[in-house]
C-alpha cells in the first residue's frame, strides 16, 4: 500500500498526489498490467472524469484517500497523453496556476478541473483541482 503524506508549501498552499495517470498504446494490456501488479481494479471512468479508467478503492475495497489513483487512458497527441503524469491536487487551481511560471515553470494545458504543466526542468506534471470534502479527485 502507499502511503502519501501531504506536504504543505510556502504561501500555505498544500497538496497531496491524487493521481498517476499513464497513456497507453493498447490500454486493454495497460489495464491488465497495472491491475496485475497493483491488485486492484481499474473501472471505466465516469464521464466527467475524463477517457479511460482508474482505481476508484484501496485494496481493502474501499475508497482510499491516502493513496493516489491510478489511471490508464488511450495515447493521444495531447499535452496529458503521450507521458505518464503525477496529478498534485491544489485547493485554487487559478493561485496553482499563476505559481507555476512565477517558480520557472509553464503551462501547457490550463483547466478548471485539471491542468497539465512543466516544471522548472521541463518535467510534464498534473495539476487537480481539489474535490469537495466527501468526494474522490480524479483525472
Amino acid at each position: 500500500m502507499v502511503s502519501i503524506t501531504t506536504t504543505r508549501y510556502r504561501g500555505g498552499m498544500t497538496s497531496r498526489l491524487a493521481l498517476i495517470e499513464f497513456p497507453a498504446d493498447d490500454p486493454e494490456r495497460a489495464r491488465s498490467f497495472w491491475s496485475g501488479l497493483l491488485g486492484l481494479a481499474l473501472d471505466t471512468r465516469a464521464p466527467e472524469q475524463g477517457e479511460g479508467w482508474q482505481t476508484n478503492v484501496g485494496a481493502s475495497g474501499e475508497p482510499d484517500t491516502n493513496a493516489p489513483a491510478v489511471g490508464v487512458h488511450p495515447r493521444g497527441r495531447g499535452p496529458g497523453d503521450s507521458f505518464s503524469l503525477p496529478y498534485f491536487e491544489v485547493r485554487d487551481m487559478h493561485d496553482a496556476l499563476a505559481r507555476v511560471p512565477s517558480l520557472g515553470g509553464s503551462v501547457v494545458h490550463p483547466g478548471e478541473q485539471w491542468a497539465i504543466c512543466k516544471d522548472s526542468e521541463g518535467s510534464p506534471f498534473g495539476l487537480a483541482l481539489r474535490a469537495p470534502s466527501g468526494e474522490q479527485t480524479s483525472g
